[in-house]
């Protein structure tokens, strides 16, 4: 599932896990043992990219991540289009931020993870404003647990 050929067996220590959407930026992180992921919570976009990747690189290092699982929003088809050509930039730029730190940074298919994670909410009891302020922090819990599973 990640386009580096990396996932659970290629590594060790916690993974963390972004949702990156328009407003905000879901975040999630696994045990040490990489095999439940949890939710972290979420970063305001502040409209400075710059200062949103600090944010990002605080969270990951804060839940002491060893790899970054970045969600990429392909198309049904699985073409890389708009959205997915805008996190792939913005992958790269937390690449240069990450690596030097010994982070890896991988990405993942995300297509179906809001609609998993809002439909995980619902069964929880949560709709409305609730389900909004969680969804997104849900989302990344969702695709980092199905790399953990996967990998």
């Amino acid at each position: 599932m990640s386009d580096d050929g990396g996932g659970p067996a290629h590594g060790s220590g916690r993974v963390a896990a972004l949702d990156l959407g328009a407003r905000r930026i879901g975040v999630a992180f696994s045990d040490s043992g990489r095999s439940i992921a949890s939710p972290w919570g979420t970063i305001e976009r502040s409209g400075d990219p710059a200062r949103d990747r600090s944010a990002v690189v605080h969270a990951v290092r804060e839940v002491e991540a060893s790899t970054l699982v970045v969600g990429l929003p392909l198309s049904l088809s699985g073409e890389v289009g708009p959205a997915a050509r805008a996190a792939l930039e913005e992958v790269s730029e937390l690449r240069a931020l990450l690596e030097p730190l010994g982070i890896s940074v991988e990405t993942v298919d995300e297509r179906f993870t809001t609609v998993e994670a809002q439909r995980s909410l619902r069964a929880a009891g949560r709709t409305g404003k609730a389900a909004r302020k969680v969804i997104d922090s849900a989302a990344a819990m969702v695709l980092l647990q199905a790399w953990l599973d996967h990998g």
